[in-house]
């Protein structure tokens, strides 16, 4: 039997422009590029030089101070540059794809014979075990550890998710192939989340993982509120979080010894011409798809939610572990007295405006902050929109003044920055809260390394 958790915590921004489910056409481009900013916790070493030529699967870079951690080509191709910033810091390897995609081949895996150093060396290798997130600390998990627990998260919550069924129609083989792969990865379980209210995927009902069901308010799809449900994590402890949406590539590395990174990207926001799931490779360029799929005015594009994505530029690319693509008016311009009117269409996580007495509309909003940064005042505000046992503010207070002593005491290894995401839409002071907390991660991590 299953175990099943009500997450009463919390709140559901409902946005315009949710997902149809149709198929776009499949996104493809000449160009193609992998960032190092997309992996929280590695120093890049560069593997490849401009020009040479790479397989899908063949690695680009790995962390200076973990070099079983590699990040690989999602494509094949051509190095055609390699982009740096200040201090020659990496930004970006850029590569020119070929017409039809050739394959490293790391060699296929028998799980019945296979033990666990054959497994995490596939994972290392072959560039799926990126895919994996290693708490405490929210890095890239490295195979050489071995986790108490492994996270899979088949739960989308967030604003405008797209429907995980839909992406994952037709990926049974693949789903069990990686289930049974993790369950190699660690002596301890392997939990399931699902979303009780939601339609769920067959394949992930596996023998060799313990499913949970989860139901209630966003941030229930958060894996880090899940975490705190079934098996919170103390100092000292090491567990994986993988992302449902992510199960057919490692599913596929498994069967086939190949990297493939494609997905199903849901497309979505008031200001995409037509929503839907267009198939892209992880890195794409979206410059064209951009051009003729937006509508219209400034808009900011985001790979991922409103709430933890991260914004790309008009002509920018496909960034690593997301699936989704939202695209929303850009907040540039002023509201005169808007703080004075009743604002009986405005949106608020609290009854500041009329619009609380419609919990069923739907909004188009904006970047618009309505205000700017002032002082951090305890109000106990964010206890509403974090379903853990923490103290949320007064941890944020310890990470600003560095008090790693304190951070600790508060619940520092129990989070990672989304998990503080919902919070910082209704926090009164403007705070980056998400990187704050990303921060304090990166200190606590070098004062323990």
């Amino acid at each position: 039997m299953s175990q099943s958790f009500k997450i009463r915590k919390g709140y559901d921004i409902k946005l315009v422009g949710a997902a149809a489910q149709t198929d776009l056409d499949a996104v493809s481009a000449q160009t193609y590029a992998v960032s190092p900013l997309d992996f929280p916790g590695i120093t890049p070493k560069l593997a490849v030089k401009a020009g040479a030529q790479v397989k899908a699967g063949d690695t680009l870079f790995f962390d200076k101070d973990r070099p079983e951690v590699k990040i690989c080509a999602p494509v094949s191709g051509e190095i055609a540059e390699v982009k740096r910033g200040a201090k020659r810091k990496i930004l970006a390897v850029i590569i020119l794809a070929d017409s039809k995609i050739k394959y490293a081949s790391h060699g296929k895996l028998d799980l019945d014979k296979a033990d666990r150093a054959s497994v995490a060396e596939l994972f290392s290798n072959s560039g799926i075990g990126a895919l994996i997130t290693s708490r405490p600390y929210g890095v890239v998990a490295s195979m050489s550890e071995e986790p108490r627990d492994i996270f899979v998260n088949a739960v989308q919550s967030g604003p405008l998710a797209g429907n995980l069924a839909y992406q994952l129609d037709g990926k049974d083989s693949e789903i069990t192939a990686a289930l049974k792969a993790l369950d190699k990865l660690t002596s301890g379980k392997v939990y399931v989340s699902q979303g009780g209210d939601e339609k769920g995927v067959p394949s992930l009902n596996d023998s060799s993982v313990v499913n949970v069901t989860f139901t209630g308010k966003h941030p229930k799809g958060m894996v880090g509120t899940q975490i705190a449900q079934i098996s919170p994590i103390n100092k000292g402890d090491i567990v994986w979080t993988v992302n449902a949406v992510d199960l057919p590539v490692i599913g596929r590395a498994v069967l086939k010894g190949e990297y493939a990174p494609e997905y199903k990207v849901a497309v979505t926001g008031s200001m995409v011409k037509n929503t839907g799931y267009a198939t892209m490779i992880q890195g794409v360029s979206l410059s064209s798809f951009n051009a003729s799929n937006m509508k219209a005015g400034n808009a900011r594009i985001i790979a991922g939610d409103v709430l933890s994505g991260t914004q790309i530029e008009a002509d920018g690319y496909l960034s690593f572990g997301k699936s989704q693509i939202t695209a929303i008016p850009e907040g540039n311009q002023t509201e005169f007295f808007g703080w004075v009117l009743p604002g009986f269409g405005k949106f608020s996580t609290n009854r500041a405006f009329w619009g609380w007495l419609f919990p069923n509309r739907k909004y188009d909003l904006d970047t618009n902050m309505h205000g700017e940064e002032r002082a951090f005042v305890v109000t106990g505000e964010y206890d509403k929109f974090i379903p853990m046992d923490i103290f949320p503010q007064h941890l944020l207070r310890a990470v600003m003044i560095g008090d790693i002593e304190k951070m600790e005491q508060l619940g520092i290894y129990e989070i990672v920055p989304e998990d503080f995401a919902l919070a910082e839409v209704a926090c009164t002071s403007k705070l980056p809260l998400q990187q704050i907390v990303r921060d304090g991660l990166n200190d606590l991590r070098k004062e323990m390394m």
